[in-house]
């Protein structure tokens, strides 16, 4: 079992590393945030067999606080190791901010020297992150992160303000962060370079290319349609989004389109991948009864009893395929055929279907046929 204190354990970065810590049986986690003591921070220092620093102070009250509460932390952190003879491997969560001339950028840089010149006194591994922006789940919005702050704000139909649209943004996901420091404590091996430990994968992005993802995640709501996600800053951007909504605004309503059949409602739409839809059938009703030049379709009952029938448009002869809701079979509809799916159970059926293109009023590519 292997002891590891996280300094800023209730921060963006250390709650995500927290909760994927505790997953592991051979872990124990040792948590320190803003309102434990100095004493608590002694104590569990020299309890640990790793030390994952990442306190810090980015938007203080008082500009005195970025030296007080990123280097002096730091230094007393340290002071506690060297003074009881600890060589703790100690990794640090530093930023790029610290090549720049500023208060935050000068505390971080000597928050580093501090990390580095315990390494070098007593033989420790030490392990120095300066990452750019991070974005993910449980970031505080209004705080230090743009994508934060614009999921929280468009998520809630609040306004966002865009300077400089054509600005690049450099960006790590919480989860590619949070995997490498992990790796450090396991000793798997890291990306090192400029004498800097880094993420291996970074996002770069246009603010205007930011907004436009965002905006297209909040439309996705009434239009349907999903962003491709074929990329995994795509994807893993959508995830973050997602976990800004508001609580009370989780889920959302579809609109249903009833008849004497039953109903019928577009779920999931795509600009490339086709839709998907489902819809209730009343017992004895049949829909369908056309056939597609292009267009093809799955169908999946998943309660109730029904039958899929075929008939190539230029023959006689009809298929039919028996399907229920207690043993999943799916039926594609191929080129060529009416087709159509009849309830022949005593209760309503079920029906999730998925068709290859978006429906077009204009161009169905639909054609009303008899099976």
């Amino acid at each position: 079992m292997k002891t590891v204190l996280v300094t800023g354990a209730y921060g963006f970065i250390g709650r995500n590393l927290v909760a994927s810590l505790e997953r592991r049986e051979d872990v124990e986690v040792l948590k320190i945030d803003s309102k434990n003591t100095l004493e608590d921070l002694e104590q569990y220092s020299l309890k640990a067999d790793f030390i994952y620093h990442l306190a810090g102070i980015n938007r203080p009250v008082d500009d005195g606080e970025f030296m007080s509460g990123n280097f002096g932390y730091t230094e007393h952190l340290i002071n506690i190791l060297e003074k009881n003879n600890k060589s703790t491997p100690i990794l640090i969560s530093s930023s790029i901010q610290a090549d720049l001339d500023n208060l935050y950028g000068k505390s971080k840089l000597a928050a580093e020297e501090v990390i580095s010149a315990y390494g070098d006194k007593v033989g420790a591994k030490t392990f120095i992150y300066r990452l750019p922006n991070v974005f993910g789940k449980w970031s505080r919005p209004n705080y230090n992160s743009v994508v934060a702050t614009w999921c929280y704000n468009i998520s809630r139909d609040i306004p966002i303000q865009v300077n400089n649209p054509e600005a690049q943004l450099n960006l790590v996901y919480i989860d590619d962060v949070v995997e490498s420091f992990i790796d450090a404590m396991d000793n798997i091996a890291l990306n090192y370079t400029e004498n800097r430990y880094q993420i291996s994968r970074v996002f770069e992005v246009k603010l205007k290319d930011l907004e436009a993802s965002l905006i297209s995640f909040k439309k996705s709501r009434n239009t349907l349609v999903i962003s491709d996600l074929k990329s995994d800053f795509e994807r893993f951007l959508y995830s973050t989004y997602l976990s800004y909504l508001p609580e009370d605004k989780f889920g959302y309503d579809l609109e249903m389109k009833h008849d004497n059949r039953g109903w019928l409602a577009e779920f999931i739409k795509t600009e490339h991948s086709g839709q998907v839809f489902i819809s209730r059938t009343k017992p004895g009703i049949t829909r369908g009864n056309h056939w597609h030049h292009t267009k093809v379709e799955k169908f999946l009952v998943i309660e109730g009893e029904a039958v899929v029938k075929f008939r190539q448009i230029e023959g006689n002869e009809v298929l039919e395929y028996p399907v229920n809701g207690t043993s999943l079979k799916v039926i594609d509809i191929p080129p060529g055929y009416t087709h159509s799916i009849v309830n022949t159970g005593t209760t309503d059926v079920l029906t999730l279907f998925w068709a290859n293109e978006l429906f077009n009023p204009d161009k169905p590519d639909t054609y009303f046929l008899e099976v």
